[in-house]
């Protein structure tokens, strides 16, 4: 297992970490230097099958674990994982330029998920429903539903990580995670957290690969008969892929996917609060979330007003080198991200945009862009630029407010402010999103929420109750006493 030191990351198969088939590794570079950060083991096909089989081993004896013991595991890993968080941190800034605000906020909200997934320990309950059949006793019981494949991105390493494995685990199933190719060394330090707080071998393993061998591996995990859930967080287009392959083995998925997140601003909002939750939304980790603010919908009437405060905002936040403390906005993560949203301004401006701060790239470093008067023909009003860009878009009444937020294929969260709070919730209430906060930030999560999309954003929840739901079976047992009479 990495750490500042080491040089070499692993499989981590059956309780043991070792060398992919052949002993393949690729080399990882931090993108903003150049200097390098681990030879990562290279999964083959073979391995992928190999971890698979390892969690269906194991996964008997951990359903049969106790609740108390995968309470205990899980409190552990969330105490290792407060313990490791300066290792942690600067394995996020290492391999996707993460700031030190993102890095400490990763290990927290990870911490969060591991602690809320152990208060779920004796969550899976059922129910008697009765019968009209004399003598029977009916039960509904939720119970493990076997392997279960995690696919986490690269964006919020330790939050998504540990989101692909908690609640699976909790309710008594077994995982393999399929690391990020851009952040394997974060995602195998999880892997190792929950080793050293007591998960029996075969119980979670890990396997990482090559850029160009992810779609082989991706679907030999999914293929695999033992696997019986699919959880994936990235994009909507490898979400697609994902979710057709599983379609071919029958296989459950549970997907949360790209956004486009309106941020609508009634004429009545409280602009300074607008304009503080927006920025936030917008340039947090580098708007290198899924929930980020893309698009500010402003009534006419405060859209001058509000469009100043934000672009001071966006101006004032200092861009700098991950590993600064001063640092608010860090590096993209490599130079497609960069060209991406670069792309996106360029053509906002030659179709009539006005550029109100930012606009330029030095380096791996986007100054905070503050777009306006952007339409309907411009690429960055339906693309997810997925980068510190926000755009502002005018609108006469709630009305057409609502149209604009809902004209997108995206559906995962969004914002409205408002004062009169029966207005903003009506608005709230038409926007066609899983998620949306008033009077509030369009990026915020907590382990215990109903997490999840709309559309082109994915299906399914995560987080606690909802995740019962997703990684569980839902079984029908009857128990029959006295004689029971047939009709033939």
């Amino acid at each position: 297992m990495p750490t500042n030191d080491t040089v070499t990351s692993d499989l981590f198969i059956g309780g043991q970490w070792s060398p992919a088939e052949g002993g393949r590794y690729r080399q990882t570079v931090e993108a903003v230097t150049g200097h390098p950060i681990a030879l990562v083991a290279a999964a083959s096909v073979a391995d992928a099958r190999g971890a698979a089989a390892a969690a269906a081993s194991a996964f008997p004896a951990w359903a049969a674990t106790p609740p108390a013991r995968r309470r205990e595991i899980l409190h552990r890993a969330a105490a290792l994982l407060g313990e490791r968080a300066a290792e942690l941190s600067t394995l996020m800034r290492k391999e996707m330029g993460a700031t030190r605000l993102w890095g400490e906020f990763n290990v927290r909200l990870a911490r969060g998920m591991l602690t809320e997934a152990a208060a779920r320990a004796y969550s899976a309950v059922g129910e008697v429903i009765p019968s009209d059949i004399p003598g029977m006793t009916a039960l509904a019981l939720r119970e493990p539903c076997g392997v279960v494949v995690g696919i986490a991105p690269w964006n919020a390493p330790l939050i998504l990580g540990v989101r692909a494995i908690a609640m699976p685990l909790v309710f008594g199933n077994t995982v393999v995670l399929k690391a990020s190719e851009q952040v394997p060394c974060t995602h195998a330090a999880i892997v190792e957290v929950l080793h050293d707080a007591g998960v029996p071998a075969g119980v979670v393993n890990l396997v990482s690969n090559a850029p160009e061998d992810a779609a082989q591996v991706v679907e030999a995990l999914i293929a695999h008969p033992a696997v019986t859930r699919v959880n994936f967080t990235g994009s909507t287009r490898v979400g697609r892929i994902v979710a057709e392959t599983a379609g071919r083995h029958l296989t459950r998925t549970v997907l949360e996917l790209g956004g486009k997140a309106p941020f609508v601003v009634l004429a009545d909002a409280d602009l300074g609060a607008a304009a503080a939750a927006a920025g936030f939304g917008a340039f947090l980790n580098q708007g290198q979330i899924c929930m980020a603010t893309e698009r500010l919908i402003a009534d006419r009437s405060v859209a001058d007003e509000l469009s100043h405060r934000l672009t001071a905002h966006a101006a004032n936040l200092v861009v700098g080198p991950p590993d600064d403390p001063a640092t608010q906005i860090g590096p993209v993560v490599h130079a497609a991200a960069r060209d991406h949203v670069m792309a996106l301004i360029d053509d906002a401006r030659e179709h009539g945009a006005r550029v109100l701060t930012g606009g330029t790239a030095d380096g791996l470093f986007v100054r905070p862009t503050v777009l306006r008067g952007v339409t309907a023909g411009m690429r960055a009003y339906s693309e997810e630029s997925f980068g510190p860009l926000v755009t502002i878009t005018e609108v006469a009444d709630p009305d057409e407010a609502v149209r604009i937020a809902n004209d997108t294929d995206y559906g995962l969260s969004a914002a409205v402010f408002g004062r009169d709070a029966t207005t903003a919730l009506g608005v709230a209430r038409r926007i066609r999103s899983g998620i949306c906060h008033v009077n509030g930030a369009t990026v915020h999560d907590e382990p215990q929420m109903p997490f999840g999309g709309l559309g082109a954003s994915g299906w399914g929840r995560f987080g606690s109750r909802a995740a019962l739901e997703e990684f569980t079976e839902l079984r029908w047992i009857t128990l029959q006493s006295g004689e029971r009479h047939y009709p033939i």
